[in-house]
């Protein structure tokens, strides 16, 4: 690690998809992003080009490649960790459409019939805290749910606790250390 404050971890959630703008959980439905998705992605570029990464990673899914190649991340690492919260029976529909038949259905309390646990989630993202924890300061790109239970591992808590951490599209948050704790530096941005 380069400082006593420890190594960081730089956030992207990609850029706006048609499903993301609706509202419908999206996990291995591969979709583009829009126009408005793009134009977002590109402006991250100026907010990271001066920043020096010594790992950068990203989802496999296309709308999240695309967004670190718009913002000048083009030789990324593609970690099949960082995929979106495997949403099985619910892909493609929304929280307000689940909860039609499962009344206050939410992802960090409820299960995801044909999809990923929690637990799931989190060994799959603990191994990308691991990961990132060996180096000065890593940028990944990736998915909304996977991003916030990321969060939850870095801070050491449960993936449920990710259910605090808001996080739009095309934005920029940043995990470090308060001297050995680790810490939320910046969120949402």
């Amino acid at each position: 690690m380069s400082s006593t404050a420890g190594p960081e971890l730089w956030l992207v959630r990609h850029g706006e998809t048609e499903w993301s703008r609706d509202g419908k959980h999206t996990s291995i439905t591969d979709l583009p992003l829009t126009s408005d998705g793009e134009e977002a992605a590109i402006l991250l570029g100026p907010r990271l080009y001066d920043v020096d990464f010594d790992l950068v990673l990203t989802s496999p899914r296309q709308r999240a490649r695309r967004t670190a190649e718009l913002a000048g991340f083009a030789d990324v690492e593609v970690d099949e960790d960082l995929v979106e919260w495997d949403y099985g029976d619910y892909e493609g529909v929304t929280t307000s459409e689940i909860r039609e038949t499962v009344p206050d259905w939410s992802v960090w309390t409820h299960p995801v019939p044909g999809g990923e646990t929690a637990d799931q989630v989190s060994a799959r993202l603990d191994r990308v805290v691991a990961r990132a924890r060996d180096h000065d300061r890593t940028l990944v790109f990736a998915h909304g749910h996977s991003l916030r239970v990321l969060t939850a591992r870095w801070l050491e808590q449960p993936a449920a606790e990710g259910r605090f951490f808001r996080l739009d599209t095309s934005t920029v948050s940043v995990l470090g250390f308060e001297r050995e704790t680790p810490a939320l530096l910046k969120w949402n941005s």
